[in-house]
C-alpha cells in the first residue's frame, strides 16, 4: 500500500479522532494521511495513539496482530518487540499538546516546520475548536453567573489558533466543525460568527498582516460560498450539515466550514444525500444487556424482582386510565420477558451469535471487522432504582406509541417524577428520552458522560442507557476503534466527535478538489 503520494493532513482539537478516522479511512489511506492530530486531554490523547499505532500498520502493510491481541485482551499491550518502533511513531504523530499555550504552539510549529508543510505542496488542515462557549446549553450556563463576560472568555476565540496556524502555513484546504451554536453566539454584541468567517476568508489581514493567501468559505449542503468582502450575502444556517441526510443514524446539526485557497480554481462538490439510517441499523445487532444497580445490591435476580416489581405497578395504575390502555398492554407482555440471563457487559465483551435478520446491510461494512473476537466497551451503566422505573415506563411508552414521552405530563404516573425544582417549567420536558428504533438518534453530545436520560435503549427489557459501543455506533466509529480512559471520559469522547462515516464523505469532496 503506498502512501508517499497521499496528501498530509493536519488534525487540531482532534478529541479522539472522527475526523481523521474518516479522512485517513478514504481508500484505505492512500488519498490522506495524518501528519499530526494534536489534543490536550489525555484520555482522548490515549485513544488518538492507540488508533494512530492501528492505522501505521494497516497502511505499511504491517501485522495487525498486536493491536488485535490486545483489543481482544489477549496482551496487556498493543504493542510488541517488533512494532514497537510503529508504536513509537504513533505517539509522534497524536500528540498532547494545548493549543492557545506558548509550549503547545511552539511545538506544533515545530513539526510543521520540520515536514515542510507551506503553500507550495498539497496539505489539508482539519478540526474543530472546542465549543462549550457556543453551545446553547454552554451559553445558558455562562449566563447565570453574575460577573460572566463574553468578550473575557478565552474559549470564544480559541478558532484563533486554527486561524494561525491558515495564516503561517497556508493550507490548500481546511474543514472546521463547530456546533450550531456559534451562528448566533455574541461577542460585545456582535455576532461573532460574521467576525469568523471574514477572518477565515483572510487571515493576513486578520492577524495584523497584508492580505495574501484567502479563501472562499464553501457550504457542504447548499451551493453557497462566502467571499471576503463580497456584496454577495449568504445565509449562515446554510452551513449547518445535517448528518442524518447523509446516513448516519443521528440527527446530528453542525456548522461545517470547507474554506479553499482562493489559487484553487476547482468548486467543491456537495454532499451527497442518501437513505436515512436508524438507531435499529446502528445497535441492533449489538448483544442484549441488562443495567447494573445502584445503591443497593446488584445481582441478575435483584435486578429482575426490581424491574418486575416497578412494571407491576406501572400495568395496574396505567390499566385504570383509558389514555393508557395500549401502555398497560405492553408492560403486560413486558413482564414475562425481563430476564436474568442478561449479562451487563464489559470493556470487552465476548462476541455471541446474532440472528441474521438483526444484521444491517447499509452499516455493517463500515462497522465490523472479522478479527475481532469481543465487543469493545459495551458494558451497561448502572442505575438507580427509581430511573429503572422511568427508563422502563418511557422505553415501554415508546414501544407502545411511537414517541418517547415527555415532561410532567407523560410522566404523571406514581413514582415518576424527579426531584427537580425546575421539572413542570418546561425547560426540562424532554430529561427523560428513548431513543427510538425507526429513526436517527438524537444528538450524542458530551452530556452522555454525565448520566444516561437523554439516551434510553428503545428496548424496553434491557431497561438502561446506551452503553459506549452503542453511542460510538450511533456516532458511526468503526466496532475495532478502542476508546481508552474511563466510561466517563469514554462517552465525553464519543459525545465530542464528528462522525467519521460523515468526515468520510467530507475527505470525498476534497478529494475533488485536490486530485
Amino acid at each position: 500500500m503506498n502512501q508517499s503520494k497521499a496528501i498530509p493532513v493536519v488534525d487540531l482539537f482532534a478529541g479522539p479522532g472522527g475526523l481523521g478516522e474518516g479522512f485517513s479511512s478514504l481508500d484505505s489511506g492512500t488519498v490522506f494521511r495524518i501528519l499530526v492530530s494534536a489534543e490536550m486531554e489525555t484520555s482522548a490523547h490515549k485513544t488518538l495513539v492507540l488508533r494512530s499505532f492501528y492505522r501505521l500498520l494497516k497502511n505499511n502493510s504491517l501485522s495487525l496482530d498486536p493491536y488485535y491481541r490486545f483489543c481482544n485482551g489477549e496482551s496487556e499491550f498493543p504493542y510488541e518487540a517488533q512494532t514497537l518502533s510503529t508504536w513509537e511513531k504513533a505517539q509522534q504523530e497524536a500528540k498532547q499538546i494545548k493549543l492557545g499555550s506558548i509550549e503547545g504552539n511552539l511545538e506544533l510549529n515545530r513539526i510543521l516546520d520540520k515536514a515542510n508543510i507551506g503553500p507550495l505542496k498539497p496539505w489539508v488542515l482539519i478540526g474543530g475548536p472546542p465549543c462549550q462557549a457556543y453551545s446553547l446549553v454552554g451559553r445558558s450556563r455562562n449566563a447565570g453567573k453574575g460577573d460572566y463576560k463574553a468578550e473575557d472568555d478565552h474559549r470564544h476565540f480559541l478558532y484563533k489558533e486554527y486561524l494561525r496556524i491558515i495564516q503561517r502555513y497556508k493550507p490548500t484546504v481546511f474543514v472546521m466543525e463547530n456546533v450550531k451554536g456559534i451562528l448566533s453566539a455574541k461577542v460585545n454584541g456582535e455576532k461573532i460568527f460574521k467576525t469568523i468567517l471574514s477572518d477565515l476568508a483572510n487571515p493576513d489581514e486578520a492577524l495584523g498582516g497584508h492580505s495574501v493567501n484567502g479563501y472562499k468559505i464553501y457550504a457542504l449542503s447548499h451551493p453557497i460560498v462566502y467571499e471576503y468582502n463580497s456584496s454577495v450575502p449568504v445565509n449562515p444556517h446554510q452551513f449547518i450539515v445535517r448528518s442524518e441526510d447523509y446516513g448516519i443514524p443521528q440527527a446530528r446539526h453542525r456548522v461545517i466550514l470547507l474554506g479553499v485557497r482562493d489559487d484553487i480554481s476547482a468548486r467543491p462538490q456537495l454532499l451527497e444525500k442518501t437513505n436515512t439510517s436508524t438507531v435499529w441499523d446502528a445497535i441492533n445487532s449489538l448483544p442484549k444487556l441488562r443495567s447494573k444497580l445502584s445503591k443497593e445490591l446488584d445481582s441478575a435476580e435483584n435486578w429482575v424482582k426490581t424491574v418486575r416489581q416497578h412494571i407491576k405497578e406501572l400495568r395496574i395504575e396505567s390499566s385504570t386510565r383509558n389514555d393508557l390502555n395500549t401502555l398497560a398492554s405492553e408492560l403486560n407482555r413486558l413482564e414475562k420477558k425481563i430476564s436474568a440471563k442478561l449479562d451487563c457487559g464489559a470493556l470487552r465483551f465476548p462476541m455471541q451469535g446474532v440472528p441474521k435478520e438483526q444484521v444491517n446491510s447499509k452499516l455493517t461494512n463500515w462497522y465490523s471487522d472479522d478479527n475481532l473476537k469481543v465487543y469493545l466497551n459495551h458494558e451497561a451503566r448502572s442505575h438507580m432504582s427509581s430511573d429503572l422505573r422511568r427508563y422502563v415506563y418511557a422505553s415501554t411508552y415508546a414501544s407502545a406509541y411511537g414517541l418517547s414521552p415527555k415532561g410532567h405530563e407523560n410522566f404523571d404516573l406514581k413514582g415518576l417524577r424527579p426531584n427537580h425544582v425546575n421539572w413542570e417549567t418546561g425547560k426540562f420536558s424532554d430529561r427523560f428520552r428513548v431513543q427510538l428504533y425507526p429513526k436517527p438518534a438524537t444528538t450524542v453530545t458530551s452530556h452522555i458522560s454525565k448520566d444516561g436520560h437523554y439516551f434510553i435503549h428503545p428496548d424496553p427489557s434491557q431497561c438502561r442507557s446506551l452503553t459506549v459501543r452503542e453511542a460510538d455506533r450511533i456516532q458511526t466509529f468503526p466496532d475495532n476503534y478502542f476508546f481508552l480512559g474511563n466510561r466517563t471520559q469514554q462517552f465525553h469522547q464519543v459525545g465530542n466527535a464528528v462522525p467519521p462515516l460523515l468526515a468520510y464523505k467530507i475527505a470525498e469532496t476534497v478529494r475533488s478538489l485536490l486530485l
